[in-house]
């Protein structure tokens, strides 16, 4: 696209936005409308069931996950109920996207989308190593030295050589295998997805199915929590200062954005970490008085002003607006700050949970359960209840450009179905 039509079409979105405004969403062409496909890549903010049919410790299949939602059994979702791909394909009056995973996503189903999302998974590849499965030999000596040591040869791609002799024990027979769906293996899906859909209706078809679809992706945090900042003097710690690895996280998503936009998305929602010293699980360890922990909160100051950057920057490059920022950070800490105001009890506590803050552990049968979730920011040590994900989502949809850049998505929508 030639210069002057990318500043019509960004005038065309400032129009829209300041309809928006005056009216709160724009209202489209009075025409019917086909819902459009909807895919999901990410991690476990949005992972609606992937983990569950893969040998891995990141699943959330057990009670209480799923007590509000619908069936009132766990799904799959990190969550009491609802996840954000959820309620925003409620929002856009679509259905709900299965796992890609799923038995049930054949025929008609594969037109409404696909959830790609697998928990613990980042940005790096490295990401969520401690999700691994290891046989019953390696147990053995599974020992809080050991899972040093593994910790210090994960930058040696894992060799189960190196492993051993990291460990100190030659004999050991050790088979440990990242049980998550890594981005890389996401996108490997969405392709074999797109060549699902050709088959079911044909090339021409699924290429504009792939078009014209919303995709969300949630990459980030896990690259902090459970890399950077897993373990004192981890491995990404002692080869980069915190500066570096937001560059070196930066560069390595720009690759995956791009790859999705050469497989054919082109309406992609990224959003951004939350506040990551701020969840339960944070506070438990590292917090004295209930304050955030600082060094994960310099780590989301770091990184998320240059994600919108990178996506400003892409869509130059592009030559159309493609990626939308999304700022869960700004989200979250508007009730994290002030609780009260939307309704919630407390922002720093999970309902599900033990320990302090209920930060401490998995959520499981045996945990602290509050008897009402709407009340509480947090389900779990980590995860937003379906509340939270509900006010999130009304950012998304309807938010100013301090949450939504360059524009919001029910704008996005308006202005689509006017192309």
């Amino acid at each position: 696209m030639g210069s002057s039509s990318q500043v019509s079409v960004t005038t065309l979105w400032v129009v829209l936005g300041l309809l928006a405004a005056v009216q709160g969403v724009v209202t489209p062409p009075q025409a019917a409308v086909t819902p459009r496909a909807f895919f999901v890549f990410g991690d476990s903010l949005v992972d609606n069931g992937n983990n569950n049919y893969l040998a891995t410790s990141a699943r959330a299949d057990s009670p209480p996950y799923g007590i509000d939602y619908p069936t009132h059994r766990p799904t799959g979702r990190f969550s009491n109920g609802r996840n954000i791909p959820d309620i925003i394909s409620e929002s856009i009056a679509s259905e709900p996207t299965l796992p890609y995973l799923s038995p049930e996503l054949t025929g008609q189903k594969l037109l409404v989308g696909a959830n790609f999302a697998s928990a613990g998974v980042g940005i790096l590849n490295d990401t969520g190593v401690q999700f691994s499965i290891l046989d019953d030999d390696c147990r053995k000596y599974a020992t809080a030295e050991i899972f040093r040591k593994f910790e210090s040869s994960r930058l040696k791609l894992i060799s189960m050589k190196n492993l051993r002799a990291s460990i100190g024990v030659s004999s050991l027979k050790i088979n440990a295998k990242v049980n998550i769906i890594q981005i890389h293996s996401q996108l490997d899906y969405f392709q074999q997805y797109q060549q699902r859909v050709s088959a079911l209706v044909g090339a021409d078809q699924a290429k504009r199915l792939v078009e014209q679809a919303l995709v969300l992706i949630t990459l980030g945090g896990n690259d902090f929590v459970n890399n950077y900042y897993l373990v004192p003097f981890s491995a990404r710690s002692r080869q980069y200062s915190l500066p570096d690895y937001v560059n070196y996280l930066i560069s390595e998503y720009q690759k995956i954005l791009m790859r999705l936009y050469e497989q054919g998305a082109r309406r992609v929602l990224v959003t951004g970490t939350g506040p990551l010293g701020c969840v339960p699980a944070e506070l438990a360890m590292r917090s004295r008085n209930g304050e955030c922990a600082t060094d994960l909160q310099h780590a989301a100051a770091l990184f998320n002003p240059q994600l919108e950057k990178l996506l400003s920057g892409l869509d130059s490059k592009i030559g159309r607006n493609v990626f939308i920022a999304a700022n869960t950070n700004e989200m979250h800490m508007d009730f994290i700050s002030n609780p009260q105001a939307y309704g919630f009890l407390t922002s720093k506590i999970a309902c599900c949970g033990q320990g302090r803050y209920n930060g401490l552990g998995l959520c499981t049968p045996l945990s602290n359960l509050c008897p009402n979730r709407d009340l509480y920011v947090f389900w779990d040590a980590f995860h937003p209840s379906e509340k939270a994900n509900r006010l999130i989502v009304q950012r998304i949809m309807n938010g100013s450009p301090k949450y939504m850049k360059p524009i919001n998505l029910s704008t996005v929508m308006a202005l689509d179905s006017w192309a």
